[in-house]
């Protein structure tokens, strides 16, 4: 599938998909459109509190009746709903503010001169994730990227996945 049109999907589906990841009390972290012999695949990166496999299935469940009538997708897919693990997706503007300082792994779109960064990410600005490489800082356009994940180690996924954490009781809390 061609890149833009595959970011193209992503944002349709995204639409379709997050409120109800939402009103399910959780947060869609990513879209992969992917595929494998049998088939496309799109697989949804979701994260909540106490995040795990019976929530997975709980999201699937009520986006089924949602993907049903809202289907963005002209071929037939299977959806996947899984946790974003130590290889965390990064894809929104706020994932490149929230995860400043950390490693990450950038893959653009075909076409652009340059294809692949990893770094270490330095925020967001007008519209471009900024990620330090070797000393020198890039400007890349959102819109560019293809995919990007964080690098973490063990102890740096433990960091974030506390923090997270803490952060998703205290607005529960709130609520």
């Amino acid at each position: 599938m061609d890149a833009s049109i595959r970011l193209n999907l992503r944002q349709q589906i995204r639409a379709v998909v997050e409120p109800t990841v939402a009103a399910e009390g959780f947060r869609l972290v990513a879209i992969e459109l992917t595929g494998d012999s049998t088939g496309n695949i799109v697989r949804l990166y979701c994260d909540g509190p106490e995040f795990g496999i019976d929530d997975c299935a709980r999201i699937s469940r009520a986006l089924s009746p949602v993907l049903d009538v809202e289907d963005p997708m002209e071929s037939a897919y299977r959806l996947e709903v899984s946790s974003p693990g130590i290889n965390r997706p990064v894809q929104t503007a706020e994932d490149f503010i929230r995860f400043e300082g950390f490693r990450a792994k950038l893959r653009l779109i075909p076409g652009v001169e340059r294809r692949r960064y990893t770094g270490t990410l330095r925020g967001f600005e007008n519209e471009n994730i900024v990620i330090e490489v070797d000393g020198e800082t890039h400007h890349v356009p959102l819109i560019e990227m293809d995919w990007g994940h964080l690098v973490l180690n063990l102890d740096e996924f433990n960091q974030i996945h506390s923090a997270m954490n803490a952060e998703n009781q205290q607005q529960g809390a709130e609520q």
